[in-house]
């Protein structure tokens, strides 16, 4: 189908065919915009010509280092300029990055630096000691460490290790990259959570890379020139692969080692920051800002929002203070953003609470994904009818190659030529998705599903709760009810009695939470918050 009858001399070569990678992005911006400022930190401010250079010179350091195609390299860094080179360094000289979360425990980085046979690592001076505890148990060979100082911070050399500037300094800066010969090749490995049992090692292809950059300059409506504040840990799916999304469009990458109010206000106020991701808890941490933190600015900063659903008080809270929020939602195996809540312009009369729900939607698949879908357990897609749940499915260039070393796991992700989300979802009549839950997630009380978000999103609209989880907790009578755990805001008070009457309010009795406890919520080094940990919690309670 959709071949001529005489293809003859038609066959693919050199000329009319090249392995799509985000290293062109960064070959083109060079030759483009060679003095155009490309990366910023404090003092740190590299045009693309230097930017270029200083990847370059990595790629030839590493290897200096014998690191051969294939290898992997990891990374134990912040969001500082050396994170954001790495992304380029690595696979220029044909290795496989591999970021690791910085929160992480020895045991389980040295499972990770075992799994992915990491030939060299490069290592922040603050997590060096929690890398010699995994060296430590480690059963292979530990790999070779490069320190990373960043005098910006104040975290300076702690060790004898090869220093990165040295490493830099001592690598060719005409290095020719190794560009891949084959699209399919991988370009990141990244783990995922791991919150039960070990973490699986999810690989992206150089295509899948390039594609999903592509596809959210489409989405996020990107022009030449953006400002982009790295707030998403470039070691949580690349940073939504926003890192080598930039140079396609000459963006100015804006680091950000710790993400605080003051520093993401000064961010936008002094360097005129455009775009940001983050999950909803960034957004919270703007919203109740102190006032001597926050900056004017005088534009319209963009924003993705994912990693939980966010309430829609708190997008309603956000938009008038200059921010643009668009929802969306992925997975580690989708590259990040999969999904994103597309604005129709039969929406825009919609204000407050109104518009505030339509925007915390899911939305639709993204350019580079197949259209997703829904499913019920036999495999059918759902109702449209914004009440009828099952189970999100993807389909395109922005899924995974499959997870490291494990084909069993590899093949029930990719079960019917889908890859199965375990996420819970409704899907409206105009085929916009909005999730109810991670399967997980979802609270059977007296066999009726109860939607924790759903919860979530009623008790995050009283004034003085600033965050909140909702886990089942055991029940004699009902086998397990809503059980809601709450941060106040600074100066707040509600009891618990307070928050259940205002839940009774607003949702079915059998939905209402039977407990509310008052704590800080754990959670990921991406903002998530840890339900597996406030499940094990309300068991004992």
């Amino acid at each position: 189908m959709g071949w001529l009858k005489d293809e003859t001399g038609l066959e693919r070569n050199a000329a009319n065919y090249v392995p799509l990678t985000p290293l062109s992005f960064l070959n083109r911006a060079v030759q483009i915009w060679p003095d155009h400022l490309a990366v910023v930190y404090g003092p740190h401010r590299k045009t693309y010509a230097e930017y270029a250079e200083r990847i370059s010179r990595l790629a030839s350091g590493l290897t200096g280092l014998g690191v051969e195609p294939g290898d992997v390299v990891a990374t134990i860094l912040p969001n500082i300029p050396a994170q954001a080179e790495a992304h380029f360094g690595v696979p220029a000289c044909g290795a496989v990055l591999n970021a690791i979360n910085t929160r992480l425990d020895p045991d389980t980085i040295s499972y990770i630096l075992d799994h992915g046979e990491a030939k060299v690592v490069l290592c922040d001076p603050q997590f060096l000691p929690v890398l010699a505890e995994a060296f430590d148990r480690m059963e292979s060979e530990p790999p070779q460490v490069v320190e990373v100082p960043d005098d910006h911070a104040g975290v300076h050399r702690h060790s004898d290790y090869l220093q990165y500037e040295d490493l830099l300094a001592n690598g060719d800066p005409d290095f020719a990259w190794i560009m891949p010969e084959d699209e399919w090749e991988s370009i990141a490995l990244n783990y995922t959570s791991g919150t039960t049992g070990r973490p699986k090692g999810v690989v992206y292809h150089h295509r899948g890379a390039y594609l999903n950059a592509m596809g959210q300059v489409l989405s996020w409506r990107i022009v030449l020139h953006p400002v982009y504040l790295t707030i998403v840990p470039l070691f949580h799916c690349n940073g939504w692969c926003h890192t080598w999304m930039m140079p396609a469009v000459g963006g100015t990458i804006v680091c950000c080692r710790d993400v605080r109010a003051d520093s993401i206000f000064n961010a936008i106020a002094d360097e005129g920051v455009t775009h940001f991701g983050g999950a909803p808890i960034v957004l919270n941490t703007l919203i109740n800002a102190p006032e001597d933190q926050k900056r004017a600015f005088d534009h319209v900063v963009e924003v993705f929002t994912a990693g939980a659903p966010p309430a829609p008080a708190t997008l309603a809270a956000i938009e008038p203070m200059g921010f643009n929020v668009t929802q969306v939602y992925g997975l580690t195996e989708t590259y990040g953003p999969g999904t994103e809540c597309t604005w129709q312009s039969r929406w825009d009369h919609m204000e407050g609470e109104a518009r505030a729900a339509q925007k915390s939607r899911q939305g639709v698949a993204m350019p580079f994904l197949e259209p997703m879908d829904v499913l019920d357990e036999a495999g059918a897609p759902i109702a449209r009818d914004g009440k009828t749940r099952g189970e999100i499915v993807f389909r395109g260039n922005g899924v995974m190659k499959g997870y490291l070393k494990n084909p069993r796991a590899t093949k029930e992700a990719f079960k019917d030529g889908l890859f199965h989300s375990g996420d819970i979802a409704v899907m409206h009549p105009d085929n916009y998705l909005q999730i109810a839950d991670r399967a997980k997630d979802i609270i059977i009380s007296g066999g009726e599903n109860i939607s924790s978000v759903e919860v979530e999103g009623v008790l995050m609209a009283h004034p003085a709760v600033l965050l909140c989880a909702v886990v089942a907790k055991p029940d004699d009578k009902w086998g397990e009810v809503p059980c809601a755990f709450v941060e106040l805001k600074d100066g707040r008070d509600a009891s618990e009695a307070d928050l259940i009457a205002f839940a009774r309010e607003r949702l079915a009795g059998f939905k209402t939470p039977k407990k509310v406890v008052f704590q800080e919520l754990p959670k990921t080094s991406t903002g998530k918050i840890q339900k597996f940990e406030l499940r094990t919690q309300a068991k004992d309670m």
